[in-house]
């Protein structure tokens, strides 16, 4: 946010810097070695285990579980990233309390399931700090693909591709990769820089040449790259934001919560962001609650997200709104805004009830918009679907020799775990389509490199 932005209640360093560095601690630390047994010794080791279904990956849970239990660390990491290039980050940063920890059977029969986010944490963190990569190289193809964003379904896709012998070139119109995990999670959630380091880690396979500062954006540009290229893959994600259609009065501060989430992300310390009195997120999904729960930590004094539906159909797991309540966030369902109005640098909202007669107002000094992303930056020519990327079910887009996945493509979640699912898959099925049909089976299956 520039200074001429700002209104007199939008302030730095509203705290002091003990508070600022207990505020954005891990908010969740990894298990020790004796923890990781412990909670490893909980899992049932189910045969038809519900969890593998319920993780969009496919991850054999019991099995990377069962490796922790024996000792064997480095090779449950390899079953979790066998399946999940991304592993790491989605072990922080995944919903599991919705996917694979809801459908766990002791969460069925005792309402407390395995920790399965945080084992795979503990394993794949110990494959990060090994000396060599999990994943050696087939043989060199000779096939080139380009990969259009560098978030998590352009990254698995390319890892996925090197992995199988193609060499590949990301083109990334930041001048930073990581797409979401780098930009768009909540910064307590991954500390350390973790989204570069896993990114370091993950192109350490080779045969990657990332190209920053390059978007492909038009129809020209992307029969470039098919003429130069034997395969292009799309995972630009959701650039865009939703307008709101509220009528306006004055010059109220009003931001997109993703971009507010972003610089904060990049920022090295957080007592450099501004941060109003009285804050107002409109929203509700996982953007609405990172961005209110990061207003609290900056030193909001109040924070309220309004939802336009019932709070059992917000975004945000039930897990994830009551950690925000938690923090002093107020949550009021069932409202739109009708009028935003500022004067003298101060904000007020008024919010009409949905289901009945009735109104409220709430004063905003800062008002973070965060209902929903929309498709932007992707090439033309791509038939689209509900405003995103239409593909099949090999995740073929309606251009001959063009792939796609993650978040821009119609049937994404905006889940990260989900964008790595169909990246790689894409990535396996462009090697197909590279592949002679009469090749040697053997030769062009992956092979696990050494562990230290």
């Amino acid at each position: 946010m520039t200074d001429s932005e700002r209104a007199p209640g939008i302030v730095a360093g509203r705290l002091t810097p003990e508070i600022y560095a207990r505020n954005f601690a891990e908010l969740t630390p990894p298990l020790t070695a004796h923890e990781a047994l412990v909670a490893a010794d909980r899992c049932y080791f189910c045969h038809d285990a519900p969890c593998i279904d319920a993780c969009p990956t496919g991850i054999d849970v019991p099995m990377f579980i069962r490796q922790i239990s024996t000792g064997a660390v480095e090779a449950a990491a390899r079953t979790i990233l066998e399946r999940n290039i991304l592993g790491g980050m989605c072990a922080r940063a995944c919903p599991t309390e919705q996917l694979c920890e809801q459908a766990c059977v002791r969460e069925t029969a005792e309402g407390h399931p395995v920790s399965i986010g945080r084992l795979q944490r503990f394993a794949t963190d110990a494959m990060m700090r090994s000396v060599h990569h999990p994943f050696e190289r087939q043989p060199i193809s000779g096939k080139r693909v380009a990969v259009i964003g560098a978030g998590p379904a352009g990254l698995a896709c390319a890892h996925e591709l090197a992995r199988l012998g193609h060499d590949v070139e990301i083109f990334e119109m930041r001048s930073k990769a990581g797409g979401l995990n780098e930009f768009g999670i909540a910064t307590y959630k991954t500390v350390d820089d973790f989204a570069a380091r896993e990114l370091a880690w993950l192109l350490a396979i080779g045969g990657i040449t990332m190209r920053h500062n390059s978007p492909v954006q038009d129809s020209d540009e992307l029969a470039a790259l098919q003429r130069s290229h034997d395969a292009v893959f799309v995972g630009v994600g959701l650039a865009g934001v939703n307008p709101l259609a509220t009528r306006i009065v004055g010059q109220p501060v009003i931001q997109d919560a993703v971009a507010f989430i972003a610089e904060l992300r990049q920022i090295p310390d957080p007592s450099l962001v501004p941060i109003g009195r009285d804050v107002v997120i409109i929203g509700g999904g996982m953007t609405a609650v990172d961005a209110a729960i990061q207003s609290r930590l900056l030193g909001a004094e109040t924070v309220s997200i309004v939802y336009r539906n019932g709070r059992e159909r917000m975004g945000a797991s039930r897990l994830e709104q009551d950690h925000a309540t938690s923090q002093g966030v107020r949550i009021l369902c069932g409202a739109k805004p009708t009028l935003i109005a500022s004067g003298d640098g101060h904000g007020e909202i008024e919010f009409e009830r949905v289901d009945g007669p009735g109104s409220f107002r709430l004063e905003a000094d800062q008002i973070l918009l965060a209902i929903g992303q929309t498709l932007s930056g992707a090439p033309d020519g791509l038939r689209l679907v509900g405003g995103r990327i239409w593909t099949d079910d090999h995740h073929r887009t309606s251009l001959p020799g063009i792939w796609a996945g993650g978040d821009c493509v119609a049937n994404g979640d905006n889940l990260t775990v989900t964008a790595v699912a169909q990246g790689r898959d894409a990535a396996r099925d462009i090697d197909r389509c590279l592949t002679p049909q009469d090749a040697e089976p053997q030769a062009r299956r992956p092979r696990h490199g050494r562990i230290a």
